[in-house]
């Protein structure tokens, strides 16, 4: 079976994943693209998808019977509601990070998936499925003893203007937290973030870097600093100490040279390439299961949890003050 799939948003994502389906990956085939600038779908249909139909608005692709499932890769603002079209239609639907703006919003869509009693949202957390991170998580498991601490650090080389002091958590650290919460199997009850001295490279509405300071509930500590404005490249830490060691995300695979009385790796300029693998297997993960008429991955608890999570480390960086991280009962949908 060929997996018919729709994408709703195509700008640089959504391309991008429109690319991998069409030429990368196996079992499935876009056949609709919508934006809400017509002239970007008929680009990427030229380029990726000649035989995929244009629809004017998300809503009229999620309802079309031509469509299976589809990516959700529009603009934030616009999730929530397409998340939900789709749950209406109980259709898969595979939706880029954020779930919604707002954990009201996220709530929402868990609330509407957990009344139909089955898994339709799949978001976009593709750390899970990067395989650095799953061999720390096995390692963790099989050697370490108990988790006591992460060190963790997410450095971008620049960010633009626009990137402001509370994208550090929404837009950066947001995969941080999915993750912490995947590889420890817990879930977080307070935050802080701590400021050091600002970079000068960082604009006048940015602090930059920050440290965000978490605990979860079984008692580990999580250090983690975002230095967006790094300016060395896009480099992503994390390290694991247990009751019996410590174990260290591996570094991407590159090629050592000597060369000019220099020993040297190249390192990565931006997530794109450092991630590449693993947005492949999750989009492969999500194209298996279509048929099925379910989905699993990060779920929308996930993505809720997520966002309620984000909520608190922006409150804690606009008071200094630890905030508490309270979530409501989980739905036994997502047991």
């Amino acid at each position: 079976m060929t997996v018919k799939i729709g994408v709703i948003g195509a700008g640089m994502i959504g391309t991008d994943h429109t690319r991998r389906i069409q030429q990368v990956l196996t079992g499935a085939e876009i056949v609709a693209i919508s934006d809400y600038l017509p002239e970007n779908a008929e680009k990427v249909k030229t380029a990726l998808a000649p035989s995929a139909e244009i629809f004017a608005t998300g809503e009229d692709l999620i309802s079309s019977d031509m469509v299976d499932g589809m990516l959700v890769c529009s603009t934030g603002s616009t999730h929530e509601a397409y998340v939900l079209a789709a749950i209406e239609a109980g259709k898969p639907v595979f939706c880029e990070k954020p779930l919604a703006t707002t954990a009201e919003g996220a709530k929402r869509i868990v609330d509407a998936e957990a009344k139909g009693g089955k898994r339709l949202v799949q978001v976009g957390f593709m750390r899970r499925f990067d395989q650095g991170y799953n061999m720390l998580k096995q390692v963790m498991e099989r050697d370490l003893g108990a988790p006591l601490m992460i060190h963790a650090a997410h450095r971008n080389p620049t960010v633009p203007e626009q990137y402001v002091t509370p994208m550090a958590i929404h837009d950066t650290f947001i995969h941080e937290l999915d993750t912490f919460r995947w590889l420890l199997d817990d879930d977080f009850v307070s935050a802080q973030v701590v400021f050091p001295r600002k970079s000068k490279h960082a604009h006048a509405r940015l602090a930059d870097p920050q440290i965000v300071l978490l605990e979860t509930s079984k008692g580990v500590r999580i250090d983690c600093e975002i230095f967006v404005n790094c300016r060395y490249g896009y480099d992503i830490q994390c390290q694991i100490v247990g009751e019996e060691g410590i174990a260290n995300l591996p570094e991407p695979m590159a090629i050592t040279t000597r060369r000019d009385a220099r020993l040297s790796n190249d390192i990565m300029m931006d997530w794109k390439g450092r991630f590449a693998a693993a947005f492949d297997a999750e989009l492969q993960d999500f194209i298996d299961q279509v048929p099925s008429g379910t989905v699993g991955g990060p779920s929308a608890w996930d993505g809720y949890v997520a966002a309620i999570s984000s909520d608190a480390c922006v409150q804690a960086q606009e008071t200094g003050k630890i905030i508490e991280i309270s979530l409501p009962a989980r739905p036994a949908l997502y047991a």
